[in-house]
């Protein structure tokens, strides 16, 4: 008579509810990073019936071309994008017609009339790489903010740390962020 032997068996029923036990582990214990990006508050969309455009004078654009080579051309000028920063704050800082008592400009007549008419019109190629385009963004954020803090120190005598909510949004309204953009193909 032959030895027969059983071969031991693996129970493969509980492998499935193993796999499953780790799976859900390590969906709930990984944490997922959030997407980086640019904030920009979008505008109010114009309720029906209402003219929401208005007419710009030209001096009161900055006109801004990001191209597929990666070149910055500022009113048909191409410029480094490390210079922009200054050409953005003559621009919007100017107070070509005197009504700005906080504005440092010079008062020049191919730049603003005031802050607060001021807009950056930034237009890409599609081809424009998306790291010079950032960097293009950055140095518009950076010039807002370097003459929003120079009316904190020099008018309200603080700091941006101690700024209420109301002085917050004078800050804002003295140097409202107008930007368009656009995408050429």
């Amino acid at each position: 008579m032959p030895n027969r032997r059983k071969l031991p068996t693996v129970h493969a029923g509980s492998m499935a509810d193993i796999a499953f036990l780790l799976l859900i582990f390590f969906l709930v214990t990984t944490t997922i990073a959030k997407d980086k990006g640019i904030a920009r508050k979008l505008p109010k969309k114009c309720p029906p019936g209402q003219v929401c455009s208005l007419p710009i004078q030209e001096r009161n654009v900055l006109r801004l071309f990001l191209n597929d080579t990666g070149e910055l051309l500022v009113n048909d000028e191409i410029i480094p994008v490390s210079q922009l920063k200054e050409k953005l704050i003559e621009f919007i800082d100017n107070n070509g017609d005197g009504s700005c008592h906080y504005c440092n400009g010079l008062g020049s007549l191919h730049y603003s009339e005031n802050p607060k008419k001021a807009v950056i019109s930034l237009s890409t190629d599609r081809l424009a790489a998306y790291s010079e385009f950032i960097r293009v963004q950055d140095e518009i954020t950076k010039a807002y903010l370097d003459l929003r803090e120079k009316y904190v120190l020099d008018l309200l005598k603080k700091t941006v740390a101690e700024l209420s909510e109301s002085e917050l949004e004078e800050v804002k309204t003295a140097y409202p962020f107008l930007i368009s953009e656009a995408e050429i193909n």
